[in-house]
């Protein structure tokens, strides 16, 4: 097992799964951004052979009598991706650098157990080649893509009519569309049902990361984007549903978790105990659904035009979130301007088709560019 992004939200939930199951995983390699401390305590604890820091200086930061090889820099994911020992990597690295891990280790034959949603979103076409030629696995994490991936099980393509995933609302689901305008980075930072960073949580009210998982959706599933719909679903219990063509619906529950999915991307297509959390129905209590109210959410909008308009849009779309994203948590802009600034750079954008990863890196460091720069003629 090589973990990327291991000190993040998926990366501890994922060494908590792999704990359970020392008797079947063994932890390879780790690596991390730059949080140097947290990773040296993820390397006493698991002893991994490798350990990548991808910035900053690991002098001083390696424990005593651990006999783990440190690396530092980007080509370091690389090495661990593709290293011979490892048979899954989990790509929980966060950005548009996770495409070239999980090209790395889809071309070297890996299962790539991915949580990068910018792989999928800004590269699809680039990983789906790299799985034919490297004869890889491509397993999804995300709980909405690791519920269809089970409610598919033993089905045939063309018996299945469409995808349905399922949206929390965020914190502002029921806030008023006007009084939006005013609203903090601490409130949108609390998230009713899920506990997750910072940048995710914020995606989730504006439901950016919705409209990324519809696209991941499309490219995982072959599925149109007018047969992949998603509804509000505030309790979270149902994390998504597939339609056939008879009519019948499967849906996957569970208590929100990233632990199941996490486990179930590792042994898939089997099933291990675990000790982990188990569902209650009468815990549950009632589930709801809503209709997704696009006024309300206009960045979900602005994330389904840019995955049918192909090629680098919906790079595009990524960067210019992770700027405004970025641009709200510092106060440099309010709620509503994460929505009004990704449409200005998606307006000023022309997609150009995806034909390597420097066509998918151009567009990203433009889209940031271009968002910075409306933002410094904004102020």
């Amino acid at each position: 097992m090589a973990l990327l992004g291991s000190t993040g939200s998926i990366g501890r939930s994922a060494l908590s799964v792999l704990s359970r199951h020392r008797d079947r995983f063994r932890v390879v390699a780790l690596s991390a951004h730059r949080s140097a401390a947290a990773l040296a305590e993820q390397v006493a604890t698991h002893r991994p052979d490798v350990a990548v820091l991808v910035e900053g200086d690991v002098d001083g930061c390696r424990p005593a009598g651990v006999p783990t090889r440190w690396l530092t820099g980007r080509e370091a994911l690389l090495e661990v991706a593709t290293h011979p020992d490892v048979d899954i990597v989990i790509n929980a690295v966060v950005g548009a650098a996770g495409l070239e891990a999980s090209l790395a280790a889809l071309r070297a034959g890996k299962r790539l157990a991915l949580a990068n949603k910018e792989s999928l979103v800004a590269g699809g076409k680039l990983l789906l080649d790299a799985l034919r030629s490297g004869g890889g696995e491509l397993v999804p994490i995300d709980s909405e893509h690791s519920a269809i991936l089970q409610c598919l099980q033993g089905s045939r393509p063309e018996e299945v009519s469409r995808l349905v995933l399922t949206a929390s609302g965020g914190p502002f689901r029921e806030c008023p569309i006007d009084a939006l305008a005013t609203v903090t980075p601490a409130a949108a930072l609390r998230h009713p049902t899920w506990e997750m960073g910072a940048k995710i949580t914020i995606d989730s009210a504006t439901l950016a990361n919705k409209a990324l998982e519809v696209i991941e959706a499309h490219f995982l599933f072959g599925m149109g984007y007018d047969r992949i719909d998603v509804v509000v679903h505030p309790q979270s219990i149902i994390h998504s549903m597939v339609e056939f063509t008879d009519g019948s619906v499967l849906a996957q529950l569970g208590f929100p978790t990233m632990e199941l999915p996490i486990l179930y991307a590792l042994t898939y297509p089997e099933r291990i105990e675990d000790s982990g959390t188990r569902f209650d129905p009468v815990r549950a209590g009632t589930l709801t659904f809503e209709p997704l109210d696009r006024r309300r959410f206009p960045t979900f909008g602005l994330g389904i035009e840019a995955g049918r308009a192909g090629g680098t849009a919906p790079a595009v779309f990524n960067a210019a979130n992770e700027i405004a994203v970025a641009a709200f948590l510092a106060g440099e802009l309010p709620f509503p301007g994460i929505a009004e600034l990704i449409e200005r750079v998606l307006a000023a954008h022309e997609p150009v088709a995806v034909e390597s990863v420097g066509t998918v890196l151009a567009a990203d460091r433009w889209a940031r560019a271009q968002a910075r720069r409306i933002l410094e003629n904004r102020c």
